[in-house]
């Protein structure tokens, strides 16, 4: 069972409702014992950081999905979801995150309007992603996904960089890190390419 990971905020049924249009069935939960059933976990988010990780730390749900993703279960973070797997976000202050992936989110520069609300280009940085086993087999570069931030991912470790994004800068809008992934954009609203992602991300469990 694919969980989508309910912490109080976001688009929770329509990441439920797209992957139910390509055929998976998904569980919403904030259940502890019910995250750790699952056989793939997507976090996703529409939100405040230091509300979302004040949730899922109360509710001792960080635990369960540090320990999904050390065991090797397929892991989305999508928008929020993503930032909150890094070690630190300024929105707000500076809160703690996951700490899952070395770097933090940061606000984008003053020189552009925020949020970065609509469609723009994802441009893969490497020649992977027709690979079996990645979230974006048959997805072609370049293609326009649906974003809705106000802060981007500014990643230690740039080897992980899936794809990048140009908006006022040049940030990432994927990663990538063995059985984990995150997307700044929304794939459940970004029409046909966003649906293939996470067809081939319920796949993989």
């Amino acid at each position: 069972m694919i969980v989508i990971v309910d912490y109080g905020m976001g688009n929770l049924k329509s990441v439920q409702n797209a992957f139910a249009k390509i055929g998976h069935r998904t569980l919403i939960t904030d259940d502890p014992k019910q995250i750790k059933k699952a056989s793939a976990l997507v976090l996703p988010g529409v939100g405040a950081f230091r509300d979302a990780i004040k949730f899922l730390k109360d509710k001792k749900i960080d635990k369960e999905l540090i320990d999904a993703i050390k065991a090797g279960k397929p892991f989305l973070g999508i928008c929020l979801g993503m930032q909150l797997l890094f070690a630190f976000s300024e929105e707000g202050g500076l809160f703690a995150g996951l700490n899952i992936i070395p770097g933090g989110a940061k606000r984008l520069p003053v020189s552009v309007k925020c949020p970065h609300l609509g469609w723009n280009r994802v441009k893969f940085i490497y020649n992977d992603n027709q690979s079996m086993n990645s979230i974006f087999k048959d997805v072609w570069d370049e293609s326009y996904f649906y974003f809705v931030h106000s802060y981007y991912c500014e990643v230690d470790n740039s080897r992980i960089i899936y794809s990048t994004t140009d908006y006022g800068l040049v940030f990432p809008s994927s990663i990538r890190r063995d059985n984990l992934y995150g997307v700044q954009f929304h794939p459940e609203k970004s029409s046909e390419q966003g649906l293939k992602i996470l067809k081939n991300f319920g796949e993989l469990s």
